[in-house]
Formats: C-alpha cells, structure tokens, sequence
C-alpha cells in the first residue's frame, strides 16, 4: 500500500491517498463493507451488473449529498443492469437516516467506516481525515475497471456525464 500525493485537495491544500492504485482495465479490487442494515457486502453480491461506484467523503456535507441525489435521479434511466453503490466512512445508522430524509432509494448506501477496506482496496482513503476522496468508477459486467475519475478538488461535483455514457458502454 504505497501512499500517493499530488492527485486531490481540499480548498487547494494538498492531501495524500493511501491504499492500492487502481486503473482503467485492471479488474475491480474485492471489498468489505457494512449495508444499512450492518450486513456486509463484498463484490461478489453485485456480480453480473455494471457498477458505477461513488465514493464521497461524507453523506452529510453539500457537494456529496447533491452528487448522491444526483446519482439518485440518475438510476432510473440507467435500467435495473446498472447498481450505482455509494461508498463513504459515515456510520451505517448516518447512511440510513440520510437516505430516508433524502428520499433516496435507487442508491446503495455503503460504509467503510469498520475496516476501510473499499478504501485501501481503490486507493482512495484521505490520510489525513481518513474519509474517502471524492471518486467514480464504473465497473463493467465482467468485473473490470472502464471509468475512473477522482475529484482533483475534494469539494468539487464529479463528471456525471462522462460516469453515465461509461456506464451505458458497459451495458
């Protein structure tokens, strides 16, 4: 796990990424995390299903709240072979009670928060907060890496069209 700088910041202060670096064309890294409900999941329970994976920061700051919304809004369109899954460290109780307040229901909600393990295994743990740098990928039917984008600007939205057509692509 080697740590990287020069990729992100937060109101243009430079920040590290910890865990392992993931690229366009490698296969989709396995992971652990907790549902709202505390039942893990892993990799393998979307297997079959083009994924576009959103990691943010926190649930509960403006830029991660519109971009969940966003996604949202988007799933619809997308048809029932996409998952979009959203990961954060936020607690799963935090996640739930976002979702419902925010009416989201076409998002998976994910927390990181036990083991960091979505984290290391993409590469996208803040070092210096240890919460989740602003990131998308989508993962094709097949398990491989087809999108990558992470947020130079944590407080920045991520490019919801380009994470969409790579999505639609994957189909």
């Amino acid at each position: 796990m080697a740590d990287r700088s020069g990729i992100i910041t937060l109101h243009g202060n430079g920040l590290t990424l910890a865990g392992n670096e993931v690229k366009v064309g490698q296969a989709a890294p396995d992971f652990t995390v907790l549902d709202n409900g505390l039942a893990p999941k892993t990799l393998a329970d979307y297997k079959g299903k083009v994924l576009i994976l959103s990691a943010v920061p926190s649930l509960d700051t403006p830029t991660c709240d519109m971009e969940t919304r966003r996604f949202n809004t988007e799933a619809a369109a997308l048809g029932e072979d996409v998952e979009i899954l959203t990961f954060s460290m936020d607690l799963p109780f935090a996640q739930k009670r976002w979702c419902g307040a925010a009416g989201v229901d076409q998002v998976a909600t994910l927390s990181d928060h036990r083991d960091a393990s979505f984290g290391e295994a993409y590469g996208l743990i803040i070092k210096e907060l240890r919460l989740l740098a602003r990131a998308v990928l989508v993962v094709d039917k097949a398990g491989t890496i087809t999108y990558l984008e992470i947020v130079s600007e944590v407080g920045d939205e991520p490019n919801y069209d380009a994470a969409i057509a790579a999505a639609k692509a994957a189909l």
